[in-house]
C-alpha cells in the first residue's frame, strides 16, 4: 500500500485538563493535514474542558476517573479496556498527568507517544519552565516522544527550541512552549500516520533509518510567538 493510499490512523487521546495539545491534533486531522483521526479522548479527571472541546468537534470523550493510587491497577484495567476496544493505532498522551506503568506501557509499546515543555534529556518531571529561568537557560522548548517505563526517557523523535527572553516570566515561557507544541506534535503524528517515522527496539526510524539525534523544528520560525 502506498503512502498516499493509507488509512488514516486512528488515535486515542488522553488528556487530564484543557486539552490545547489535543484540540490542535484534532483540528488538523479534520483539516486533512495529517492522515489520523481522533477516535476517542479519554480524560482521568471528570468535567475538564478538554472533554467538552472534544465533543464539539464530534470526537467521542469519555471519563475513566483517577481512584487515586491504592487503586492504580484497575484504573489501568478500565484504561486499557476503553483502548483496546476502539482499536487505536497510537495513544497520544497530551497533557496526561498520571504516571503509568511499566507493565501498562509495555503493552503498548511503539504505539504511544507523548509531548514534554523541555528539551529533553533536560528537565524531567514537573516546572520545567521554572527551573530553565532558574538555571538562566538562554532556550528552552518541547519534545515528543516515544513512551517507555522511564518518565521522559523514551527516545525522541523531534524537538523546537524557543528563545528565553530577558524579564520571561513562567507564563511568557509556558506560552510561547505550548505555541510550538501545538505545530510539533500534530506533525510527527503526521509522520507516523505517513509509516515515515517509527520505533525500533528503543530507537527511532526515519524513512527506514535510524535517527542519531532527534529532528529539530526550525526555532526562528517561531521567534516571534
Amino acid at each position: 500500500m502506498s503512502v498516499g493510499s493509507r488509512a488514516p490512523l486512528q488515535l486515542a487521546i488522553l488528556i487530564s485538563g484543557r486539552g490545547s495539545n489535543m484540540a490542535a491534533i484534532a483540528r488538523a486531522c479534520l483539516a486533512g493535514q495529517i492522515n489520523a483521526h481522533v477516535r476517542v479522548v479519554i480524560s482521568d479527571r471528570p468535567g475538564v474542558a478538554g472533554l467538552g472541546v472534544a465533543r464539539e468537534l464530534g470526537i467521542e470523550a469519555l471519563t475513566v476517573p483517577w481512584p487515586g493510587a491504592t487503586g492504580k491497577e484497575a484504573f489501568e484495567h478500565t484504561l486499557g479496556e476503553a483502548l483496546d476496544t476502539r482499536h487505536p493505532g497510537l495513544i497520544v498522551l497530551a497533557g496526561f498527568m498520571r504516571i503509568l506503568s511499566p507493565q501498562f506501557v509495555a503493552r503498548y509499546t511503539g504505539r504511544m507517544l507523548n509531548i514534554h515543555p523541555s528539551l529533553l534529556p533536560k528537565y524531567t518531571g514537573l516546572h520545567t519552565h521554572r527551573r530553565a529561568l532558574e538555571a538562566k537557560d538562554t532556550e528552552h522548548g518541547a519534545s515528543v516522544h516515544f513512551v517507555t517505563a522511564e518518565l521522559d526517557g523514551g527516545p525522541v523523535i523531534l524537538q523546537s527550541r524557543v528563545p528565553v527572553r530577558p524579564g520571561d516570566t513562567e507564563e511568557d515561557l509556558s506560552a510561547r512552549v505550548q505555541a510550538t507544541e501545538h505545530i510539533i506534535y500534530p506533525r510527527v503524528i503526521g509522520l507516523v500516520a505517513d509509516g515515515r517515522v517509527a520505533w525500533d527496539e528503543g530507537r527511532v526510524r526515519l524513512d527506514g533509518k535510524l535517527l542519531d539525534a532527534p529532528l529539530t523544528e526550525n526555532p526562528r520560525a517561531h521567534a516571534n510567538h
